[in-house]
């Protein structure tokens, strides 16, 4: 019996351990889903500026903030956000906002159509790569597909900082600003 007692105390402290990690399981939960995760670059739609040829295992991971995404007044032109892919749901792409609502776009095949208007709510992404599949195959997508946006980078240790400007070169997909937002 009084081995019992003397493992008392122990059993009642791993219970109170337990139950004070249990408790904090919800709000990682929370934060991982609507504040901000680990986000991983797949894919060559977004080379050379992400998982570059000089790394060709490595794939590149980012702070992804996710409060606030879907708020067209949030984003930026050039900023580098996760989104549902609007053909197959379950596919996320990275993609780099180049136009946001009331901008004029010329897209990348003009055959296809000469100007594109970018509908309120709406945002024009494509990838730094020219072979990407983008807006200019499916066209302007809603700001509600957005998971988050990229902030740093975080991975590799080597590349760690803010996400790099930049985009496809030899191109301005911007053609003019129609409103000013207010």
């Amino acid at each position: 019996m009084s081995s019992f007692k003397q493992h008392m105390p122990l059993a009642k402290y791993s219970l109170r351990v337990c139950l004070v990690f249990l408790s904090w399981v919800p709000v990682a939960w929370v934060v991982s889903e609507r504040v901000a995760s680990v986000g991983k670059i797949e894919g060559m739609s977004m080379k050379p500026t992400f998982n570059p040829p000089e790394s060709p295992h490595t794939r590149n991971h980012v702070l992804l903030w996710k409060w606030g995404v879907t708020n067209i007044h949030n984003l930026q032109v050039d900023d580098v956000v996760f989104l549902r892919s609007p053909i197959d749901p379950e596919k996320v792409y990275t993609k780099r906002i180049k136009a946001k609502q009331g901008d004029l776009v010329v897209p990348r095949y003009p055959e296809t159509r000469s100007k594109v208007l970018v509908p309120v709510n709406h945002v024009w992404v494509e990838g730094d790569n020219i072979h990407s599949i983008d807006s200019n195959t499916y066209g302007p997508i809603s700001t509600g597909l957005i998971i988050g946006k990229a902030k740093y980078l975080i991975w590799p240790l080597d590349r760690f900082g803010p996400i790099p400007h930049g985009g496809r070169e030899c191109r301005e997909a911007l053609l003019r600003n129609s409103y000013k937002e207010n």
